[in-house]
């Protein structure tokens, strides 16, 4: 199992504003596919817990599971990779987090959403561009991930006044899914 602290901020943009940052950096070549496919119990532990757990597909079908557990300051993440028969599996049968986690519940698969990434870097981090489909809606989102929160968010908010972006609340993705839910 792989471990890491992600420390990122983001915030909603527009399709304009999206387009445009993805000209400017002459990105429309580089979009990536990544599925990402949401789990829960029947109690949705998880969501209490504001923690997240998914099943990321990414090009060539590579898998990882990942626990997500955040905080003020960034998110410890848990990674275990997988394989596409074992992926597939887990996403149509469920399965128990005992197997990779520490954790020891039954999960079923609550949703999943595309995203379109792409990213470049910039400064001390990575910016990422996401173009983000869900149950027929479509939303856009600036990632900055960095390894530094102070230092980080002066960049991200330098970045933000630059291309004349507003800071406003961004909705997790796992969010997004649940927000589906009965």
């Amino acid at each position: 199992m792989k471990t890491n602290v992600e420390i990122e901020f983001k915030t909603p943009l527009t399709e304009t504003q999206y387009n445009e940052l993805i000209q400017k950096f002459e990105l429309d070549n580089n979009i990536f596919k990544q599925t990402n496919f949401y789990f829960d119990s029947e109690s949705l532990f998880f969501r209490k817990q504001k923690t997240v757990l998914r099943i990321r597909r990414k090009h060539n079908n590579y898998f990882k599971v990942t626990l997500k557990s955040h905080s003020d300051q960034g998110a410890f993440e848990q990674h275990v990779l997988l394989d596409e028969a074992q992926a597939l599996s887990m996403i149509e049968h469920g399965f128990n987090t005992k197997a990779y986690f520490d954790i020891d519940c039954d999960v079923k698969l609550i949703g999943s959403l595309d995203n379109y990434r792409v990213s470049t870097p910039y400064k001390d981090g990575e910016l990422f561009f996401d173009k983000i489909e869900y149950a027929g809606k479509v939303d856009y989102e600036l990632e900055y991930e960095v390894d530094n929160y102070e230092l980080g968010k002066k960049c991200f908010e330098h970045f933000l006044e630059t291309h004349n972006i507003e800071n406003r609340p961004a909705l997790r993705k796992s969010e997004r899914i649940y927000q589906l839910q009965p």
